[in-house]
């Protein structure tokens, strides 16, 4: 039998206070992590141990025995009927406020204490490094041994979108998911948004903007600046790439030699409710990518706020769309989320756009008409569709009555409503392909010059006014399924 090295044991313990179950999680999780990290120092100090080393995720169960109703106005925060239900869980300290309330809100409606303990699932070393640790693990072969045959590794088999795709309606023990992502999920998604945006995931807020130009960027930058210039706004930080963090509104924030893939731009709120904003670039598996691995930190909403290619002759360059359904050509979620599920627009959202562009434009009602439509959307993956035979594209376009096509509205749209993300988009027409307006240089540098400042105006004005909204509201019922978790 080989030798396993852990920390000491620890039985499972019942908590009705939130605050000290998550205190408690986030002791495990620091004692565990802490444990792997000083047995990985002494390996590459004293070289391979006689046996293997091995820490656990902490983990939340909960047993309900009665099929008593409870208040289902709420679409989280409760579950279907008796059983067991557990989730494990890394990164508390991240988590704590998302936790606090999770617990407090299963708690309160079933009336049952949650248990807290060590889990049977293995945090491999690599995510316990992750954790902010200033130490990495080498690539294979640097050591003289093999490190797979001491600690345990990423497991692909095991991190995977099962639950949240209703794929799996029971964890391998027999207990019913209580969370939509397992502990080694969130932690593949934490390093990799790390990677993709250079900014660290503490760092990003519960309202997230997409976009596809750097335009953008510059002028996200302009109105924080302006925002920590204002006592009264709230804000009190702007982070940018390479966790560059600036409070003051003439501060310095040296770009990086190198960008990221996707960088990432955080207006910051000291409760976690300021606006975050992330460059994803061109084309829907960037889409993907993004929001595959920042649906983990389970935000309030996102926003699509971007170019597109106006299809109506009526449009101009400059006016807005407004997505109220979207024509899916993108292919990179058909695997998860097959084409014939409709993607339905949110009342909420939709309001909040609507409301923050009569804010900024002054135009109402019918007025509002002249430079706002609002229609489906199309997504496509082929940047240059134009030069292909366009009797079919056009066709199917047309039967759709799309006013609009993209690269990534429709991703971001469908994988909101895969994780239960409430999502929304506000584009901005800068050309007509159709209709003999093509983006060339001369025109996009006007365009974007008198556009981009308005259109992110009207996306941040959209995202305060979501804020303002009780939580319950915005995470409507509308987006959960037959089969779902309590936590959100």
């Amino acid at each position: 039998m080989i030798d396993i090295k852990t920390p000491p044991a620890h039985a499972h313990a019942s908590f009705t206070d939130p605050a000290a179950a998550v205190a408690r999680l986030q002791a495990l999780h620091a004692e565990a992590t802490g444990f792997l990290l000083a047995e990985f120092a002494e390996c590459q100090r004293a070289g391979r141990p006689a046996g293997r080393v091995r820490a656990y995720y902490p983990e939340v169960r909960l047993t309900v025995t009665s099929f008593d109703r409870i208040d289902s106005r709420l679409s989280f925060g409760h579950v279907a009927g008796p059983g067991t239900y557990a989730t494990t869980v890394t990164r508390p300290d991240l988590f704590r406020n998302y936790l606090v309330q999770q617990l407090d809100l299963l708690i309160r409606n079933h009336g049952v204490a949650v248990s807290i303990g060590p889990s049977e699932t293995p945090i491999p070393l690599h995510f316990a490094v992750a954790g902010g640790a200033a130490v990495t693990v080498p690539q294979d072969g640097v050591l003289d041994f093999s490190l797979r045959d001491v600690f345990d590794v990423p497991d692909l088999a095991t991190t995977n979108d099962d639950i949240v795709n209703g794929d799996r309606l029971t964890n391998p023990d027999g207990s019913l998911p209580l969370a939509p992502f397992t502990a080694q999920r969130v932690d593949y998604s934490l390093a990799r948004l790390s990677h993709y945006t250079a900014t660290d995931p503490q760092h990003f807020q519960n309202h997230v903007l997409f976009t596809n130009y750097q335009f953008y960027v510059d002028e996200f930058e302009t109105r924080a600046r302006a925002s920590l210039a204002d006592p009264a706004s709230g804000y009190t930080a702007f982070v940018g790439p390479g966790n560059q963090i600036i409070t003051t509104p003439d501060a310095e924030m040296p770009g990086l030699a190198k960008m990221p893939q996707m960088p990432a731009y955080h207006l910051k709120r000291p409760d976690g409710q300021g606006i975050s904003l992330v460059n994803i670039g061109v084309g829907p598996s960037n889409a993907k990518t993004a929001t595959d691995h920042i649906a983990v930190l389970r935000p309030h909403a996102w926003l699509m706020v971007g170019h597109c290619a106006g299809l109506r002759n009526s449009q101009s360059l400059g006016d807005f769309v407004l997505a109220h359904a979207y024509l899916r050509e993108d292919h990179v979620l058909d695997a998860d989320l097959p084409v014939w599920v409709p993607i339905p627009a949110l009342a909420e959202i939709q309001i909040a756009l609507e409301d923050a562009v009569e804010e900024v434009t002054q135009l109402q009602g019918y007025e509002l008409k002249r430079i706002m439509r609002t229609g489906t959307v199309a997504t496509i993956d082929n940047r240059n569709w134009e030069l292909r035979d366009q009797s079919g594209p056009v066709a199917r376009l047309s039967q759709s009555r799309a006013i609009a096509l993209d690269m990534e509205s429709a991703t971001i749209a469908a994988n909101g409503f895969r994780f239960r993300v409430p999502y929304g988009t506000l584009l901005c027409v800068s050309d007509k392909p159709l209709h003999g307006e093509l983006k060339l240089p001369g025109m996009a540098t006007d365009f974007y010059r008198t556009q981009v400042g308005r259109h992110l105006e009207i996306g941040m004005r959209a995202m305060e006014r979501l804020r303002e909204m009780p939580v319950e509201r915005i995470h409507s019922r509308k987006l959960r399924s037959f089969y779902e978790t309590a936590f959100l």
